[in-house]
């Protein structure tokens, strides 16, 4: 086997193993938590946190009402006891039922807001949560199948790696460091030949250039450098 068709097959080895190297390295950035999955997990416990806010406020309004409804219920009974005579106790204490009885009603109105913000921030929170587990499960179901085409990525690697071992070993090491400082200048060290053209740089090649890579040689193309190698 010439020493072109030996380079050549070098040449396609590490073009897998780049192609495989960069398909490794783009899995590797698309492991870990997406934005998405973060972003609606932290839309998830704040409106749920919102909802907890309401319902304490809900809980507190409550308890004012009761607490209105009691002194009430207390004042008018001493209203209506007949036990009060003055006719200035009596007026004070209807004029203080009647502004309980303003305030209770401007809290209920309130709770009623509060009650009707509750049960949409609750609608919220479930729809929330919904899409939440909808874009958990995706991602989830995305990370495994992610894991899985890297251990096949890991494993066609060490397979190119050792292929590239076996065939650096068979090949000068002088050819071998002309094609890496090729390799280095010009991102590939090699080209073909098809129709008498370098396919590195579509120049046609002379009829005693074709001859010599005829022979497997080291020929360079005249105009691009690369080592050419004829199928």
């Amino acid at each position: 086997m010439g020493v072109a068709k030996q380079l050549y097959q070098l040449q396609e080895t590490d073009l897998e193993l780049e192609a495989n190297e960069q398909a490794l390295r783009q899995i590797s950035s698309q492991l870990g938590e997406s934005q998405a999955v973060a972003k609606a997990r932290t839309k998830v416990a704040s409106e749920s946190e919102r909802l907890k806010d309401l319902k304490r406020q809900q809980q507190s309004l409550e308890w004012e009402i009761d607490d209105l409804v009691s002194k009430i219920a207390a004042i008018e009974d001493k209203l209506y006891s007949g036990r009060i005579g003055n006719p200035k106790e009596l007026a004070n204490l209807q004029h203080e039922v009647e502004g309980l009885k303003a305030k209770r009603t401007q809290l209920e109105d309130k709770a009623l807001e509060i009650m009707e913000q509750v049960e949409q921030t609750e609608a919220s929170v479930a729809n929330l949560s919904r899409e939440f587990k909808k874009l958990e499960a995706e991602w989830q179901s995305q990370q495994q199948q992610l894991s899985g085409n890297m251990e096949e990525l890991k494993a066609t690697l060490s397979e190119l790696k050792h292929k590239r071992q076996t065939l650096s070993a068979s090949i000068d090491p002088q050819a071998i460091g002309f094609y890496e400082q090729l390799k280095r200048q010009k991102g590939t060290a090699l080209a073909k030949v098809e129709q008498g053209i370098c396919v590195g740089c579509r120049i046609s090649l002379s009829a005693a250039q074709l001859q010599q890579v005829r022979t497997g040689s080291l020929v360079q193309c005249s105009n691009c450098g690369r080592i050419l190698f004829l199928a």
